[in-house]
């Protein structure tokens, strides 16, 4: 395979509902924050990013550390509108990737007032399509806490295979106890 930097790696993609772009704009720290702020409560439970909430400020730093990552190849976090309202629905990012295989994980969270609506599942599958299809990762896994229903269903309705769970893998979001974690995958 070629040097990664050289990969022509699109900054926005588009689904049916949705546009998926790069975090390269100035002043998109405001708008993840406040989705981070709005949702507080359910990402407080999965994620360990969030378990303070960070300022406006250390979003945004973030933010362009995650477009240096874009640019540099080494993850590809897009954050996701709805086409119509122009509203932010949450992120997704093609992330943990070893260019020697090729493959990566996909990783995600959603602002809660949009939860439910089958958005995160139509970023998923557009950036799993775009990972195997564009890219040409050999493999995409998603991993996720054994008992968070919300995230593992994405994956289940996207047709990814579980390929086990690993017990006492992980510790919970805000590390006070060990959790088991779901390893789900897709290969071409």
């Amino acid at each position: 395979m070629k040097d990664p930097i050289l990969l022509n790696i699109p900054t926005q993609l588009e689904t049916e509902r949705l546009m998926l772009r790069a975090p390269n704009r100035t002043g998109d720290g405001s708008i993840v924050n406040q989705a981070i702020r709005d949702s507080f409560n359910e990402l407080k439970a999965w994620l360990p990013f969030a378990q303070k909430l960070p300022s406006v400020e250390e979003t945004e730093i973030n933010l362009r550390k995650a477009h240096i990552n874009f640019l540099k190849r080494t993850s590809f976090r897009f954050l996701i509108f709805h086409r119509e309202t122009n509203d932010f629905i949450g992120t997704a990012s093609l992330q943990g990737i070893d260019w020697d295989i090729p493959k990566c994980e996909i990783g995600y969270w959603i602002n809660t007032k949009f939860s439910g609506s089958g958005y995160m599942t139509e970023a998923v599958k557009a950036l799993t399509e775009f990972g195997l299809n564009q890219i040409i990762f050999k493999r995409i896994e998603i991993r996720c806490e054994s008992t968070n229903l919300k995230s593992r269903a994405i994956p289940e309705k996207l047709g990814f295979e579980l390929e086990g769970i690993l017990r006492n893998d992980d510790l919970s979001a805000d590390g006070s106890r060990l959790t088991d974690t779901c390893f789900y995958s897709v290969i071409s």
